[in-house]
This record gives C-alpha cells, sequence and structure tokens, in this order.
C-alpha cells in the first residue's frame, strides 16, 4: 500500500511539449501521432501550421516561466521545494525528468497538470503517461500525486478575470456592452466527452469568470478539431461562431482560450490565424 504521511519532497508540472526549433517539428508531431492511424499527409499539414510562426510552439517558454514565477513566488508561503517539469510529447520527457528526480532521492512529488479540465486527454492519460515512465525508470522511481483539477479555483478564475478585464478594456467604451464574450476550449470526441466532466467543467469556469468581470451572457465554443469527418466532435466551432456573430452585426468579440494555462501550437493557429481570419472578414474586431 501507498504510505500516505510519506511528505512530499518536490513539485512536478506536467505539460504537453512543443517544438522549440523547426527541425524539431516533426519528430515532436510524430510523438503525439505514434499509435494513431494519422495519413502522412495530414501530419504534414500540421507541420506548416508550425512552420508558419518559426517551427517554435510558445507552451516550453511559457512553462518556463511558470516554473520561474513558483521559484519566487512559493518560498514567500514556506513551501521550499524543488519544481522539475516533465512533457508528454517534447523535451523535457517525462522518463528523463524522473530518472532525474530518482537520482536526486525524490520520493514523493505533487504534480500539476497544465490543462484546467477533466477529459481523457487532459488528465488520465497523463496519469498513463506518469505511470509509464515510472515504468521506465524502474525501482525506487519516484511516487507521483496530483493536485485536483482547478478549472473552478479562485485562484485560476481570478487570472482569467484579470486577462478578461484587459481584453474587453481593448473594446471602445461605446461598443464594449454589445461586445460578445466567447470561451473556448480543445474539442473532444463526443465519445470521450460522454465518459467525463469537460463541457460541465468548462462551463462552470466559463459562467465564474463572467461573473467575476460583471457581465451575464457568454458563449462557448471550441477549436482544433481532428480526428476523422465521420466522427462527431463537440461543436460549435470558434470559426462557425464567429461568422454566426457577423450575421448578428456584432462588431467586437473577445475571446478566451480557458482550457489550459500555457498557450500552445494549435491554440495560436486556430484562434490567431484561422478564426482571425474569418474576423477580419467578416469586419469583426476579435
Amino acid at each position: 500500500m501507498p504510505d500516505n504521511t510519506m511528505p512530499y519532497d518536490a513539485l512536478l508540472i506536467v505539460s504537453f511539449g512543443g517544438p522549440e526549433h523547426p527541425d524539431h517539428v516533426l519528430p515532436f508531431l510524430e510523438n503525439v501521432l505514434r499509435g494513431r492511424n494519422v495519413p502522412r499527409e495530414r501530419m504534414l499539414a500540421v507541420a506548416e501550421h508550425y512552420q508558419h510562426f518559426g517551427g517554435v510552439s510558445p507552451i516550453n517558454a511559457q512553462n518556463r516561466a511558470l516554473i520561474d514565477a513558483l521559484r519566487e513566488d512559493l518560498p514567500k508561503l514556506g513551501i521550499n521545494l524543488p519544481i522539475y517539469w516533465g512533457n508528454r510529447n517534447w523535451r523535457p520527457l517525462l522518463p528523463d525528468t524522473l530518472a532525474e528526480m530518482k537520482a536526486a532521492g525524490i520520493r514523493r512529488a505533487l504534480a500539476y497538470f497544465t490543462s484546467a479540465l477533466s477529459s481523457y486527454s487532459g488528465c488520465r492519460q497523463y496519469r498513463e503517461n506518469i505511470a509509464a515512465a515510472q515504468a521506465v525508470v524502474g525501482d525506487d522511481a519516484p511516487r507521483v500525486d496530483k493536485v485536483r483539477v482547478f478549472y473552478n479555483h479562485p485562484g485560476f478564475i481570478e487570472a482569467m478575470a484579470d486577462r478578461v478585464r484587459e481584453a474587453l478594456d481593448r473594446v471602445p467604451a461605446e461598443r464594449r456592452a454589445a461586445a460578445k464574450v466567447v470561451f473556448t476550449a480543445h474539442s473532444i470526441p463526443n465519445s470521450m466527452a460522454a465518459n467525463c466532466k469537460y463541457e460541465e467543467q468548462l462551463r462552470e469556469s466559463s459562467r465564474l469568470v463572467t461573473e467575476a468581470v460583471g457581465r451575464i451572457d457568454f458563449t462557448v465554443a471550441y477549436q482544433s478539431r481532428s480526428g476523422p469527418p465521420t466522427q462527431p466532435w463537440l461543436e460549435p466551432d470558434i470559426g462557425d461562431v464567429v461568422k454566426q456573430f457577423a450575421a448578428e452585426g456584432v462588431k467586437d468579440v473577445v475571446v478566451v482560450p480557458i482550457g489550459f494555462v500555457s498557450d500552445h501550437m494549435e491554440v495560436i493557429y486556430d484562434l490567431d490565424h484561422e478564426a482571425q481570419h474569418i474576423a477580419d472578414e467578416a469586419g469583426i474586431r476579435l
């Protein structure tokens, strides 16, 4: 039986990972798609999305910034633990990180996953990744416990509300009340959504942030759909929502990607490129 009295002697940030050089893009995508029946043509098309932004995903740099902030702030709260970082799909990879932790004598770590919502890919798969890494490391691999999902944590809601206020402040004052606020998250297959609380938690996060900024109405949309066209995924797509707003005469839309604490390339491409293009054509300020 696990020894629940054993103190935590490290913190572990667990994330998706992303390429940091154009040459990393294809190996990274091969890691992401390993074991999935995705045509190579599709993988190469997605690789072009990364190359459109110089072959660099922002997620690793943002995770480093998060860790730097934790190293500065946690000691002020009396928490003096080393912080490690391991990714699912790109360096630093979880098996390498757990091996480093084992060599340092770490026995039990508390893990924070950078995805805010419960789903297979955003939670349980990370648990499986950690278990697989522990198997690779072998005897005396650190035990890893996970903090609860934080979709409704006051600190998360406060931070997201601050970002929404900043975005609304950029809307001309005379149009601000009419601006639409859309919360987005990565779409997942309907079959996956039926077995978790992803949609429920997304709506609750969105409601709490909306209340915190003193508004009433909000819209929920999704992005980054993949998989075969015959497989139903959560909808509506953010692009379709922007088109509908345009048909209604909406002039300003604030888009809030609330599913993660760190942007990755799918968020950047689907919102800052694809959705922005649709908005520009429709004359909407996004």
